[in-house]
């Protein structure tokens, strides 16, 4: 083991290590809340722009394909850049992306703006993770990166409270609400996200600390010492005889489907994959949930909005508390068994919604369903896969690895939006239901043969 390495595991968790995974756990917020508030204002949106359905379902998915781009192209110039300038790059297209999206002026722009939203939210599953990863000692590698993956979730539930007070301000400050809230509504909420991207651009700017493992990498050992030193807050001298520089130097995509790292790309991917699937998929039924959540059904345009953004706060709360879960949970019983127990439960959630029979009055079934799903996601795969995707890799093929598995995985998501609506109008409700069962337990199964333990482990023994 390094000497970098064993420094890293004897340590506390110093200030700059706080510091980072504050940074990285803000710009995940952030991705939440920008996935989360199109969608409540999306019919403010329909009505402003007087939105096609094409137009409708090309800004729904304009962020998940972006995101999978930015995944895709951005991990690798991670690698290549570094951690802290990918950071200042990735807080920059956020703030252009929402103050675009904010002021766009036709459908065309949105969709645009939007898109870049998505190589934003995209570029921050490698660097996030890298950057928690690589940092932070073995025995809490794993909660942190759950834990700051757990404001994805934070984030949701903030868009849904900001849709909430925006609307309920539009009923109490304008005489024409509804008008006043189609007009210029939507671009408040979207407003909050710009201003939320200037404050993690203002944290970002306050903390500009490179990953010691990514100089190590790089043999640049003059700057390893000093960003070691900095992390561990102890004087340390970093050389080639204790921390020998890694032999996946000249890295190309490639290396990621050699022999020795074919195993960990599949592993990384393919569970991800699935579960993407499955949980864009599931949101086919969501409106459902939130309707019955609502407990009426208001035929007033701002009230309807209002009391459904309402119901998404309710179940983003579930969602939290499965993401909590896996943070107590991840490094006591293991990567591989809450993924695998994840996967089995969400099958399970699937199975009882296919019993209710979503358009029938089983509303217990429905409910049951419907959560345990959703917690078994996020304590499950929606955090496991993210962490492991930043573990089985080496530093400096990591960021392209961890980049690679998420864009892979939102291929899965772009499917999951696109065609299960329509295998839903072709086999109908209880079938994909039954489809999206025989997915997870598949996920299940990958995740068990293709397994590679990283509990507690140092990332070079990984």
């Amino acid at each position: 083991m390094s000497q970098f390495e064993q420094a890293l595991d004897k340590s506390k968790l110093t200030t700059p290590m706080w510091l980072l995974w504050i940074l990285s756990a803000g710009l995940i917020a952030l991705d939440g809340f920008d996935f989360f508030i199109i969608g409540i204002a999306l019919p403010f949106l329909e009505k402003d722009f007087l939105l096609t359905p094409a137009q409708i379902g090309s800004v729904a998915v304009a962020a998940i394909f972006g995101s999978l781009i930015g995944s895709l192209t951005l991990g690798a110039i991670t690698d290549k850049i570094g951690r802290q300038k990918m950071l200042l790059i990735d807080v920059i297209i956020f703030i252009v992306s929402s103050a675009g999206t904010a002021l766009a002026w036709d459908a065309f722009s949105l969709i645009f703006f939007r898109f870049l939203v998505g190589i934003g939210i995209g570029a921050d599953y490698p660097i996030s993770v890298a950057y928690i990863t690589e940092n932070i000692p073995s025995r809490l590698r794993g909660r942190m990166v759950v834990g700051a993956f757990t404001f994805q979730a934070v984030g949701a539930l903030l868009g849904a409270l900001t849709g909430i007070l925006v609307i309920k301000g539009c009923l109490f400050f304008s005489d024409d609400a509804t008008i006043f809230a189609v007009q210029y509504g939507w671009r408040i909420m979207l407003g909050v996200g710009l201003i939320l991207a200037i404050l993690v651009g203002f944290l970002r700017m306050q903390f500009l600390l490179e990953s010691p493992r990514y100089f190590i990498a790089k043999g640049d050992y003059q700057e390893a010492t000093l960003a070691a030193s900095e992390l561990l807050d102890i004087n340390i001298k970093i050389t080639p005889e204790t921390d020998p520089q890694p032999q996946e130097n000249d890295f190309n995509y490639n290396t990621l489907f050699s022999k020795k790292y074919l195993k960990n790309t599949l592993f990384a991917s393919l569970p991800w994959f699935l579960q993407d699937i499955a949980t864009y998929g599931i949101g086919i039924f969501t409106p459902t949930i939130i309707a019955v959540l609502a407990f009426t059904q208001e035929d007033n345009f701002l009230l309807s909005q209002s009391q459904s953004a309402q119901g998404s706060a309710i179940v983003d709360l579930f969602l939290i508390i499965g993401f909590l879960a896996a943070v107590l949970l991840v490094d006591k019983i293991g990567r591989i068994k809450l993924q695998i127990f994840g996967f089995i439960g969400m099958a399970l959630g699937l199975f009882l919604l296919a019993l209710a029979g979503v358009s029938n009055s089983n509303l217990i079934l429905v409910f049951t369903g419907f959560f345990i799903f959703n917690f078994s996601m996020n304590a499950g795969p929606n955090s496991t896969t993210f962490l492991l995707s930043g573990e089985v890799f080496p530093t400096s093929i990591r960021a392209s690895g961890a980049g690679l598995s998420a864009a892979i995985a939102k291929s899965g998501a772009v499917l999951g939006t696109f065609l299960l609506p329509i295998l839903r109008v072709k086999i109908g409700v209880n079938n994909v239901l039954y489809f999206l069962v025989v997915i997870c337990l598949l996920a299940a199964v990958l995740t068990y043969f293709l397994r590679i333990e990283t509990m507690n482990k140092p990332l070079e023994n990984v």
